[in-house]
């Protein structure tokens, strides 16, 4: 029997082939994919299957051709002979039916902002806020209005199944939202680790497009961002940039979604933050987006160790190269060693000043 492969099919359906060289990519879904941007629709050249985490629809070769062309699945064979001439087309028996190859795991392609920032705002809708943690963020400089604004939760131990069916019931996308996978029995849940708070990361828009969590109990790798790749139609987060407050002529630069929450908070000046010196990726598109409507300054404001890490140096340093190749005017902010944060800094100096008064 004649066999094929993803690659001879592929031309035939006008699919074209990634330009990367990948094995595995995405495609706009015919089933179910809208918006222009939209591509959940995966092909593995490697395995010669394809899947949508989103609508479901799935198989092997023939499967795709039939999806494409209308062409019934054992009709696919016979009609793949004559059009690409290998042999006659009477020569193969009829009741034997082709290989179909098995339906690997893989990972969704992330969805739009847009589908990321109703299904958050919706999960986040459904946790609360525990005393413990609510007791820190106010410990920070936060108050109780501003801590219900920015939406801060704890991450919920159980009942994230039942969470997540919910969503679904709802009528809220699930596939390609970082955190949400399925388990082996097919049923949608969230990647929950460990307790902590769960913080939401806003564009310039106020869209969630993610979450990180400051985990309870832990000194290294404190923050983490929510993601559940490698998980069976889960997604992994991206290192996203946080603003908190308006776009402006000028804004702060710091480290850490929290960190500029509370610096916004206690002194009104717009704040972007990033996830680590060293992931700048993220921060020039939305450089490029800030600068479009406004922003021409930067003072940089990181924890007061970068100037004695090396590691963390070298990517402050790529960091000005990146200000200056973009035309920004920046500078530095440097304040009391003692204290690591410009958050910790300014909200000491308040407390200060209230202890005096």
């Amino acid at each position: 029997m004649e066999m094929f492969r993803m690659t001879d099919v592929l031309p035939l359906l006008g699919i074209p082939y990634p330009t990367n060289g990948q094995k595995n990519f995405y495609i706009k879904c015919p089933c179910c994919d809208e918006k222009p941007r939209d591509q959940h629709l995966n092909i593995s050249l490697k395995k010669d299957v394809f899947r949508c985490p989103r609508c479901g629809v799935s198989g092997g070769i023939f499967d795709l051709y039939s999806l494409y062309t209308g062409v019934p699945r054992d009709k696919v064979y016979k009609t793949l002979l004559r059009s690409m001439g290998k042999v006659q087309a009477q020569t193969v028996p009829t009741k034997v039916a082709p290989p179909h190859p098995p339906i690997v795991e893989i990972e969704c392609p992330i969805t739009d902002v847009d589908t990321r920032h109703v299904t958050y705002t919706a999960f986040l809708s459904k946790l609360s806020l525990a005393q413990d943690h609510k007791e820190n963020l106010l410990g920070r400089g936060l108050t109780e209005e501003e801590i219900v604004r920015l939406g801060y939760k704890t991450t919920p131990m159980l009942g994230m199944s039942a969470i997540a069916k919910q969503l679904r019931t709802e009528g809220h996308y699930l596939a390609g939202v970082p955190g949400f996978y399925r388990k082996d029995s097919g049923e949608w849940t969230f990647a929950c680790e460990k307790r902590g708070i769960l913080i939401p990361v806003r564009d310039h828009q106020g869209r969630i497009q993610g979450l990180q969590i400051r985990r309870d109990n832990t000194e290294k790798r404190k923050f983490r961002w929510v993601s559940s790749a490698e998980q069976k139609d889960g997604c992994r987060a991206e290192g996203w940039t946080h603003l908190a407050g308006p776009i402006a002529e000028s804004l702060i630069l710091t480290e850490g979604p929290m960190k500029a929450d509370v610096i916004h908070a206690l002194t009104g000046i717009t704040v972007l933050a990033v996830p680590g010196v060293n992931t700048l990726t993220q921060l020039k598109i939305t450089l490029e987006i800030l600068r479009n409507n406004g922003l021409s300054r930067i003072k940089t404001a990181f924890d007061m160790d970068f100037s004695t890490n090396q590691h963390v140096q070298n990517g402050f340093n790529s960091l000005l190269s990146l200000l200056d190749e973009m035309g920004f005017k920046y500078g530095t902010y440097l304040w009391d060693a003692r204290y690591k944060g410009l958050d910790d800094y300014i909200w000491e100096g308040m407390m200060g000043k209230k202890r005096n008064n």
